[in-house]
């Protein structure tokens, strides 16, 4: 269980103003056992009866503070009709004034304070009641102090709460400036190493390639200087994956799940794709024009990304198509199209959203282009040609 009595009293606030305006009563109630009878409104039911009728504004001073004015200036007719007043009445014209300047603006409260003790002036001078020789004057000065010190404890109120809370939106607003200076702080460390850690990765890379070459050219003529290069190139290949993992733990933010050991898919899992495609209740066919030969692992990966994307947004968008998939092999490129017959309310540009931007920085990173848009008569297309360098091309 969170919080206590007053933390509940607090989620519900009428049940809270019920019982405050339950105390007024009982304080009543003993003022009147220990007043002379001659000031006494009566037998003590009735005494308590329009007690309680006088107190029942308080109970709805913050759920409806409006109707409680209404109801409060309402119990005036009281005295004319029974005399003397209950004290529950003064008592609640004081905190519902109270209430209106700590909780409204200030026209508001200014005007709910006129509203409730305007008439009570009025009452004091038109209907002057005998008090001990006290005149109407005394009443109408002693109401209108009451209701100034009223509504000045109100406003007092209501300017610590204003303040109060505008400090703690300056300490919320410092704060996450703050945290957002620090993330920026650290994204700009992270993209400074990660640079650097690139610039060692690149030249680990042209170092094993170099080497390559030259172990390649003496292998027949001298064994012993192409292992010796070898060997080199097995140390710097094992210092760039070091290096590498290295990048990749600074580039990944504290948000990103932690890296997946399995092999990223490749063309081989396009097959399989378009079989789950299809048991997922859209035909799809697989078409390869060409000679398929090794590519570079990233290559592959973003022909098998942008399959993926193209076909997921034939099977939330097309509704009853079918798609194809065509692969094209060429001598110095490899070119992905995935089209559709969908024939929805109408094609958008935007129609993949922020999977084209995805598709389109995956193609452009290896030099490639990609082209969509809807197809006359229905449909979409997707095309993507990426040039590429077939493995084993080593110059001579």
């Amino acid at each position: 269980m969170t919080g206590g009595p007053r933390a509940l009293l607090r989620r519900h606030p009428l049940a809270a103003d019920a019982l405050f305006a339950v105390a007024l009563v009982l304080v009543d109630a003993v003022l009147v056992l220990l007043s002379p009878q001659d000031f006494q409104l009566g037998p003590l039911p009735v005494a308590v009866g329009w007690s309680v009728l006088c107190a029942a504004p308080v109970a709805l001073r913050r759920v409806a503070p409006w109707p409680a004015v209404a109801a409060a200036v309402a119990t005036l007719t009281l005295p004319a009709l029974l005399g003397p007043a209950p004290a529950t009445q003064s008592l609640t014209f004081v905190v519902l004034t109270y209430t209106m300047a700590a909780h409204r603006p200030v026209r508001a409260a200014a005007a709910a304070t006129v509203v409730l003790w305007l008439p009570v002036g009025a009452i004091n001078v038109l209907t002057p009641a005998d008090n001990a020789g006290v005149g109407p004057a005394y009443l109408v000065l002693n109401n209108l102090l009451t209701a100034v010190v009223a509504y000045a404890v109100g406003r007092a109120v209501h300017a610590r709460h204003t303040s109060t809370e505008a400090l703690r939106e300056r300490a919320r607003s410092a704060e996450q400036n703050q945290r957002s200076l620090a993330e920026q702080a650290v994204a700009d460390e992270r993209r400074r190493i990660a640079r650097e850690l690139h610039d060692v990765v690149a030249h680990h890379v042209s170092v094993m390639g170099v080497l390559a070459t030259g172990a390649r050219r003496v292998l027949r003529r001298d064994p012993d200087a192409a292992d010796e290069a070898i060997a080199t190139i097995e140390d710097t290949s094992r210092a760039t994956l070091r290096e590498m993992r290295r990048l990749l733990d600074v580039l990944r933010t504290d948000a990103e799940p932690a890296a997946d050991l399995a092999p990223q898919p490749g063309l081989a899992g396009i097959e399989a794709l378009v079989e789950q495609v299809r048991e997922a209740g859209l035909p799809v066919t697989l078409r390869t024009e060409g000679t398929p030969g090794p590519l570079e692992e990233g290559v592959a990966l973003t022909v098998y990304r942008i399959v993926q994307e193209a076909l997921t947004n034939t099977l939330k968008h097309a509704g009853d198509a079918t798609a194809v998939v065509r692969l094209t092999f060429g001598a110095a490129f490899l070119a992905v199209e995935v089209t559709d017959t969908g024939r929805g309310p109408g094609p958008a540009p935007d129609r993949i959203g922020h999977g084209v931007v995805g598709m389109r920085e995956r193609v452009g990173l290896y030099g490639g282009t990609l082209r969509t848009g809807a197809r006359p008569g229905g449909g979409y297309r997707v095309y993507a040609r990426i040039p590429v360098e077939r493995f084993g091309a080593v110059p001579a």
